[in-house]
């Protein structure tokens, strides 16, 4: 009738609080506050960390605990999730878990540097059974290479 198309993006509204991104600690060391790499990068996994800026909720975060600055492991200096309260330090192994993910680390990731894309899984609450779908690796990142 008016010669239009309309496309909807559904957008937050489909998304909103869906999705975690587990992933774990690395290292710590400190350079001024205490500092913790983990496997999870804001640059390759969690965009809207630095393109917003956005502070992701994280599972179990401590109010009065200890605070670590989280960094990924790409080398790009500004590879910094934030700041995050735990109970105790955390050290190589620690779980961590960032909430309402799904929504752009399904859709933005990408492999700067080789850096892998997280694995794809289905969780069941009511079983606690966990379900991989797709894991990735470093051949995602050599194979788009001239």
């Amino acid at each position: 009738r008016y010669g239009l198309q309309v496309y909807i993006e559904p957008g937050e509204a489909i998304a909103l609080d869906a999705g975690i991104l587990v992933g774990e600690g690395l290292d710590t060391f400190h350079n001024g506050l205490p500092i913790a790499i983990t496997d999870i990068s804001a640059t390759c996994h969690m965009p809207d960390v630095i393109e917003a800026p956005y502070r992701p909720a994280m599972l179990n975060e401590a109010e009065g605990g200890v605070t670590y600055r989280l960094g990924g492991p790409s080398c790009l200096a500004g590879d910094i999730i934030g700041d995050y309260g735990f109970a105790t330090a955390p050290t190589a192994g620690t779980r961590i878990a960032f909430l309402d993910q799904a929504h752009y680390s399904m859709v933005k990731t990408n492999t700067f540097n080789g850096v892998p894309l997280p694995a794809i899984a289905l969780w069941n609450s009511d079983t606690d059974a966990l379900k991989l779908v797709r894991e990735f690796d470093w051949s995602e990142f050599r194979d788009r290479l001239s």
